[in-house]
């Protein structure tokens, strides 16, 4: 705070107070408040008042007895800081009183209680005296809800909440009826625990006990999010309390849900399924408005907050089919624990990218069930901050702090908070304050680690049993009316478990229905037609390289991009790696395909061989091209954005885009292809996982660049090997394209068949603009990608007595080396797609070659890494008895490269001589064009 900022935070009696202090002691006083106090003595000399009297009379004025008090301040400071001494803590642990809100900070006593406040900012009425202000700035602010809002820099945000919350003192009026129903939905959401704990009390079920309000607060969500225009929610959660959530707010049967106990649940024939409380759900709930409202919660792995950005992603591409442009139809729920909320960073990517144009869902209702422990780690051990939403300041979102035992007050910030979204699509935090009746899982001992804590739970009634008594004392409902809810929901669980016992009961989920109708799983032809006409590749190259009247392209980029690519287009030079991808990106565009593309730097491309922007460079304007092929209704949009620093959130982010919208083509671009590092739980949990665990699937492409050329450890591995290890199931597509034209087909082969699968590849960096990479114009409107390259010099059979088999650039340095030693005795085939590995494609390369004494693998990588290991499994049990596997590649190592150019180069010789038989190449390595070869370096 400014502390000059005395008109609306200071009363005049302390400002009295300190000038005193200034005229006998100015060493005292802070040098801020010292040179005001000069400042005010010389103006007022200079006009000829005597110096302090005018602030004297002043504070006299205000401070006599009978005279109202100033009361700005104190009002500012409930609403800023009441939540410290609000009632939150169910256990009791509350803090009584701050210093910052004593009577005695704003130099009151309790003798002023009576003295009238005169007019104020507060909009809820009082009788005027300090006492009532205080009693209705208590019952605000420091009852069961506290609220943070001060931090938000929008007037219109706050003067909002403030409307909302003052004049009901902050608290829900709830009629009878309203009550009964709250009531209904707790003794159902503890009746189920209660029911689980006795009948299944050994398995792991991650309960709800001591956080049952969720239910209702999550049902007033939907029901008031309906009267706001709400058609669909989507929630993410970790797995505590989600089976409660399943079946009291998406309405999965319980049924349903006690097959997965008794193991009597249909599994998938097609994938390994997954455990109960982490599986999804969907459903459609009818409002108490009448509205129907699609309720969905996604499926989630154990990495409790992965969830979120995927959610995300999966909420913008229902608002981008659904043409949901002022994001209101479709809403994002986020539910966290305390411990993880603040100590998973990718919580904070997902709220960095909330308010990024190309990543804006119009706001996410994020929900902390604040246990006050995480695992066995209690709060001070796990953050330095009083609360778990404390890093979510970082976005001036309002946040609701509540009480977890009164269920109203839960609701009752549940409507505010969708009403708040709907309103301004913004995010909403809600930190519910409760606890975990158990421990970690129902199996895990608590008392180990919290006795204490765990004590005071066991003493502490539960929530089911504090609102019965609250709405009995109030004569809003009978003992026997409870007893009869209760009654009612055994038999409907009892009845339940019998059906889950003796039939299976139909799930009944459609995997490919809603924006998947008309696609499939994949059957046993991944193949595609993706040729293209040249009367289309003509347009392409005439509009991908032109740009509107008075837009000035960067003079270098026109003369050795532009005009390539426009003689590429016509034939007249082979095609290189950037043209080939604007081709297949084009063409797609012209068929109808919409494109999300993003990276780090993917507008430019990291080695500068895309520039799918162009920027004026005169004024800095953008256009770009593929945008522009041809009237936008004629062509679907294209959106190639850079992100911000960040790889877990935003893949998790495109992941889940592309699963919720297999009609997009969404590409992410590492910077370099080691920086899938910051995303493999993202890519182990689910890009290459769902569809065996949840029959999820999706067609995201991953382009990493990968080769080894010098550039030391971090930039010259996109890890294939860890992609190749988690190969199986026919679960994604791992490629490594040589050329131009493989590239584009590979890439329109995604679009082109009807299923969809993951693509991983292994993209080039001297390849881009390496002469023998670039490809004959016929390439594109001929063929179709091809799994395995033969050796393109068709040496005569008998006469190869070594075969080598290869991926990538490597390839480039054998050929140049034969063709520089002229050898005739080998032949060397490249393997474009590693998995599903192309069986029947490499055996007849093998019989084509029977003459071939050694079959080599030959990889840029270390022994440890590449494809070595998994192109071993493949050879060993397809090698003819009359030839031998042998491997040429670099040396084990912990380190993916080595840092030294020098070393790298005598590397590289080393390996092309072994994998040739000859004495150490005295060759340089292999160069691309060199007019922007060192982009991107």
């Amino acid at each position: 705070m400014d502390p000059f900022d005395f008109i609306n935070r200071a009363n005049a009696d302390y400002i009295e107070q300190l000038y005193q202090t200034y005229k006998s002691d100015p060493r005292l006083l802070e040098p801020h408040w010292k040179a005001f106090f000069a400042g005010f003595d010389l103006g007022n000399s200079k006009s000829g008042v005597t110096p302090g009297t005018q602030i004297s009379q002043e504070a006299s004025t205000w401070s006599q007895p009978n005279l109202a008090i100033d009361a700005a301040d104190l009002i500012h400071s409930y609403r800023e800081l009441g939540h410290f001494i609000a009632n939150l803590d169910p256990l009791g642990h509350d803090r009584p009183n701050h210093p910052l809100l004593d009577l005695d900070h704003f130099n009151l006593s309790v003798n002023d209680l009576d003295r009238p406040t005169g007019q104020t900012t507060f909009l809820g009425k009082n009788d005027g005296t300090l006492r009532d202000l205080l009693e209705k700035l208590r019952l605000t602010y420091c009852s069961t809800i506290g609220v943070e809002y001060l931090s938000i820099s929008d007037k219109a945000q706050r003067e909002w909440l403030q409307q909302r919350i003052e004049p009901t003192y902050n608290h829900p009026d709830c009629g009878g009826s309203e009550c009964k129903e709250i009531l209904t939905q707790i003794v159902a959401a503890q009746g189920f625990e209660e029911f689980l704990e006795t009948k299944y009390g050994n398995v792991k079920r991650f309960g709800l006990e001591g956080a049952e309000a969720l239910i209702p607060m999550m049902n007033a969500m939907v029901d008031d999010g309906a009267t706001l225009g709400v058609e669909e929610i989507v929630i993410g959660m970790a797995h505590r309390g989600r089976l409660n959530v399943l079946a009291h707010v998406l309405n999965k049967p319980y049924d349903l849900i006690l097959s997965e106990f008794e193991g009597t649940s249909i599994k998938s024939e097609d994938g390994d399924g997954d455990v109960k409380y982490h599986l999804g759900y969907s459903n459609d709930r009818t409002a108490k408005s009448g509205k129907k409202v699609h309720v969905s919660l996604s499926y989630n792995p154990s990495h409790l907050e992965l969830v979120n950005p995927v959610v995300e992603g999966i909420v913008r591409a229902k608002q981008y089919y659904l043409d949901d442009k002022t994001r209101t139809r479709v809403v994002p729920i986020l539910i966290h624990g305390d411990a993880a909320f603040c100590g998973q960073g990718i919580v904070q990517e997902t709220l960095a990218l909330s308010e990024m144009p190309y990543w804006r869902t119009g706001g996410t209702i994020h929900i902390i069930v604040n246990n006050q422990i995480g695992f066995t780690t209690m709060p001070k051990q796990g953050r330095f901050t009083p609360y778990p939403t404390d890093v979510a300041k970082m976005i001036q979102a309002p946040i609701f702090h509540v009480n977890g035992d009164d269920p109203e007050a839960v609701a009752h910030v549940a409507k505010l908070a969708i009403a708040f979204r709907q309103q301004f699509h913004c995010d909403v935090m809600i930190d519910m304050w409760c606890y975990r009746r158990h421990g970690h899982n129902e199996q895990d001992e608590p008392t180990y680690t919290q006795p204490v804590m765990y004590r005071e739970i066991e003493a502490h009634p539960r929530p089911r049993e504090i609102y019965t008594d609250r709405l009995i004392q109030a004569g809003k409902i009978t003992a026997s009316e409870v007893e009869a809810m209760k009654t009612e929901l055994r038999a409907k669980m009892d009845a339940a478990q019998k059906t889950a016992k003796e039939e299976r009961p139909k799930n009944k989920v459609t995997m490919l229905g809603g924006v998947w109708k008309g696609l499939a799983r994949a059957g046993s032809d991944w193949s595609a037609k993706t040729a293209i006409s040249e009367e289309t590749i003509r347009l392409i190259g005439e509009r991908g390289t032109s740009v509107p009247e008075g837009f000035t392209v960067h003079p270098k980029l026109q003369r050795l991009l532009l005009e390539p690519r426009k003689k590429m287009s016509e034939g007249k030079i082979p095609v290189d790696w950037g043209c080939g991808e604007m081709f297949a990106l084009g063409s797609m565009l012209l068929e109808k395909t919409p494109i999300r593309f993003v990276g780090q730097d993917a507008q430019r491309g990291t080695f500068g061989h895309r520039h799918a922007c162009l920027h004026d460079y005169n004024n800095g304007d953008k256009y770009y091209p593929l945008a522009n092929l041809k009237p936008e209704a004629d062509q679907a949009p294209f959106i190639i954005v850079n992100t911000m620093l960040s790889e877990l959130a935003v893949l998790g982010f495109e992941y889940g885009f592309a699963s919720a919208d297999p009609r997009n083509l969404v590409i992410w671009e590492a910077q370099f292809g080691d920086f899938v590092n910051g995303t493999q739980a993202i890519i182990d949990q689910f890009i290459a996982a769902a569809e065996s665990k949840w029959a999820k699937m999706c067609g995201l492409v991953m382009l990493l660049p990968h080769g080894y050329e010098g550039a030391g450890p971090e930039h010259s591995n996109a890890y294939l090997e860890r992609f190749l290890s988690l190969s199986a199931d026919e679960n994604w597509q791992v490629c490594y394209p040589s050329s131009a034209s493989q590239y584009f087909h590979l890439l329109r082969r995604q679009m082109q068949r009807n299923f969809r699968k993951p693509l991983i590849v292994m993209t080039p960096k001297k390849l881009l603009r390496l002469d023998m990479a670039a490809s004959p114009l016929k390439e594109f409107t001929e063929g179709q990608y091809q799994l395995v390259l033969d050796d393109p010099m068709q040496l005569p059979r008998e006469k190869v007595k070594r075969l080598l088999l290869c991926t990538g650039k490597v390839y480039y340095s054998l050929h140049a080396e034969r063709l520089k030693q002229n050898l005739q005795n080998l032949a060397i085939v490249r393997v474009e797609q590693l998995y599903p590995f192309p069986q029947k494609e490499v055996q007849a390369i093998l019989a084509k070659y029977n003459e071939a004494q050694e079959v080599c693998w030959v990889q840029e990588e270390p022994r440890n890494r590449g494809a070595w290991s998994f192109m071993r499994n493949w050879l060993e049990q397809m090698l003819p008895d009359t030839a031998v596997l042998t491997y040429v590649g670099r040396d084990a190592a912990s380190s993916p490269a080595t840092g030294s150019v020098k070393v790298h180069e005598a590397e590289e010789k080393e390996l092309i001589s072994q994998a040739l038989d000859l004495p150490v190449a005295q060759a340089a390595p292999i160069q691309p064009k060199p007019e922007l070869a060192r982009a991107g370096s």
